[in-house]
């Protein structure tokens, strides 16, 4: 913090990312310094093989030049573990060291063809150790430069040239000019570009139309406005998230006040959790499935038979995702599941995260909605509605009700379309499990606590994923590295450990004190060239800057009343396979704030949902039996 500039431009590393791969590449040099010191030494007296005289020459160079770049990797190392993140002064003078490493790689490249060239010649008949271990020098020398090709591709910062200036609404700037307009359009829209061809990259694969290219430019330019406005490299992030998780664990150790437990069994949740699919005709099936696989899976997992579907979609697009309708006889209900994120089009479907309105003749007060999960629901409910697919199936089951259930982008779609036919079935009820935080507004999350239910586990981040949400995550990171008075590799170091073996979190500083705000908000002291107006990162730490300015996006809520389903665990990392759950009824304002977690994202994954309610309900069914067992006795 900030990005490395050299050559120029900004990089996407800082200059105190080298001390881990630059360690390991010392110890390599290290050895392979030692292994041909070895063999010089070994063969001393022993070049008077044809070939012989390059070889010695060949190898006295290569002692050189591997004690030459021992040397200049020793001091890039210890210049890169100055200093903190916040405080790049110490390591200032990294950029020379940088260019001297890079300057040691054409002498080796120029070596590496001499070595190859020389094991290479038919007319060289030293001894076979000495040859492979010419050979092998060659190829480790490949190596490294193949490597350090890659590392440099990989950091490279397509708009690194574009990002010497900073301009952003909370540095004062003339922007009255055409010239200074012209400048601060020109770099967004290189940026949104740049965004825009990175997701085309991702998504090659599919087929693009003009939904596609709509959705990417969307994409693009919100990915734009997030991370216009910080320098922070990969590594940055990686360190203040694991900060986070420390200061969270430390904070979840306090008492807390109890919540309300939730008594009724969730055995209808789990078979709620089930309905999704089973076949019926081929006319009623449409989009592909492939030897059945989908529809295998639907019949397995919910137990239902052929004649209890009445629609299965597979078709997939963007804005249109697979769902089924289906008779549960033994609930007296007509399903419609809808499926989550499975494919890139469902992947551009949960990004489209812009807000829209959606229009209800019942709720005094509209709200805005997720654009990109609305077109899903309303694609659903043209479906179900305009194609007679609903009344195909009261017309089966006059008298069973209507639920609606999916899971992540399934469960937001769920929830909308729940919306959207709530006047048409006023009786219908919603099981959403891990929707999307960032789904409605706060009147229509309210309106839909009447017939929608939302299931969370444990630290999902998809349930706690919204722009405003996001927002705060990087203010957060970017005050909590501003903070530290660790070094970026003993933090990741730690961090890691913490993360597979446990322990007591670190106690590192987690708030500003008054006695470094003011050096805090003053721009680095290193990358000066970088540093010719002053970086958003740092304006993050003003009182006076955005992090008190009104937010740039809606918030938005989970749907309906909220049920969170919480791990009991004793150990911290290292759970026994024997797993207990709690559920408790709780609030949106739980959902606020996005928790750093190992389990982030696999308390998102449908089967450990599953595994969850499953738990939830063997529990509250043996404790039903034990109280029915005590009531018995004591009537004896």
């Amino acid at each position: 913090m900030p990005g490395l500039v050299v050559f120029g431009r900004r990089w996407a590393i800082g200059s105190d990312d080298f001390v881990l791969p630059g360690a390991f590449e010392l110890s390599l040099r290290v050895l392979w310094w030692i292994g041909i010191l070895v063999l010089y030494a070994v063969h001393k007296g022993q070049f008077n093989c044809p070939g012989g005289g390059l070889l010695h020459s060949y190898l006295l160079v290569l002692l050189v030049l591997l004690a030459a770049i021992i040397c200049a990797l020793s001091a890039l190392v210890y210049v890169s573990m100055q200093g903190t993140i916040s405080n790049p002064g110490p390591r200032k003078s990294l950029p020379k060291l940088l260019y001297t490493r890079l300057l040691l790689y054409f002498p080796e490249f120029i070596w590496a063809i001499v070595g190859a060239v020389w094991v290479s010649d038919s007319s060289v008949h030293c001894e076979k150790t000495v040859i492979n271990a010419i050979l092998g020098t060659v190829i480790a020398s490949w190596v490294i430069i193949i490597f350090t090709i890659i590392g440099v591709l990989i950091v490279f910062d397509p708009l690194g040239g574009k990002k010497t200036f900073y301009l952003t609404d909370g540095v004062n700037r003339n922007l009255e000019s055409s010239q200074s307009g012209q400048l601060l359009f020109n770099v967004k829209n290189t940026a949104t570009r740049v965004w825009e061809k990175r997701i085309r990259l991702m998504c090659c694969c599919i087929v693009q139309d003009d939904d596609h290219r709509v959705a990417f430019t969307s994409i693009a330019e919100l990915f734009r406005n997030y991370f216009s406005d910080t320098d922070l490299v990969p590594s940055d992030i990686a360190a203040g998230l694991i900060l986070l998780h420390q200061e969270q664990d430390k904070m979840e150790s306090c008492p807390k006040e109890p919540e309300e437990v939730l008594c009724h069994s969730p055995s209808s949740l789990v078979q709620v959790r089930r309905n999704c699919g089973s076949r019926p005709t081929d006319s009623d099936i449409t989009g592909s499935d492939r030897h059945n696989f989908h529809f295998g899976s639907i019949l397995k997992i919910t137990g239902l038979q052929y004649r209890d579907f009445i629609h299965i979609s597979f078709h997939n697009k963007i804005y249109e995702i697979p769902f089924f309708v289906a008779l549960d006889h033994k609930k007296e209900a007509i399903v419609v599941a809808v499926r989550g994120t499975l494919s890139f089009e469902d992947i551009l479907t949960d990004l489209s995260a812009d807000c829209e309105d959606l229009t209800l003749e019942d709720v005094l007060e509209n709200g805005f909605v997720h654009k990109g999960i609305t077109q899903a629901a309303n694609y659903i409910y043209q479906k179900l509605i305009n194609d007679g697919i609903l009344n195909q199936a009261f017309t089966i089951a006059p008298e069973y009700k209507l639920v609606i259930v999916g899971h992540s982008l399934g469960g937001g779609t769920a929830s909308i379309l729940a919306i959207m036919l709530r006047n048409s079935f006023p009786t219908l009820k919603c099981y959403a499990f891990s929707p999307p935080g960032g789904l409605l507004s706060k009147t229509l999350a309210d309106y839909t606590k009447h017939f929608i239910v939302s299931v969370i586990l444990g630290k999902d981040l998809v349930a706690r994923l919204s722009m405003p949400n996001m927002e705060d995550l990087k203010r957060r990171i970017v005050r909590i590295v501003a903070n530290c008075n660790r070094p970026k590799y003993q933090i990741l170091l730690r961090g890691c450990w913490y993360e597979v073996f446990g322990g007591d979190p670190d106690n590192f500083p987690t708030e500003l004190d008054g006695r470094n705000q003011d050096a805090l908000t003053q721009p680095l002291l290193a990358e000066e060239s970088l540093m010719v107006h002053r970086s958003p990162s740092y304006n993050a730490l003003d009182g006076e800057s955005r992090l008190h300015s009104p937010p740039q996006y809606p918030h938005l809520y989970l749907p309906g009343k909220i049920i969170h389903i919480v791990e009991e665990c004793s150990s911290k990392r290292l759970c026994s396979s024997d797993i207990k759950y709690t559920a408790s009824w709780s609030n949106e304002t739980v959902f606020s704030s996005i928790l750093i977690s190992p389990k982030m994202i696999t308390d998102h994954m449908p089967d450990v949902v599953l595994n969850a309610l499953n738990s939830l309900s063997q529990e509250h069914g043996s404790c039903i039996s034990c109280q029915t067992r005590e009531l018995n006795t004591n009537v004896v």
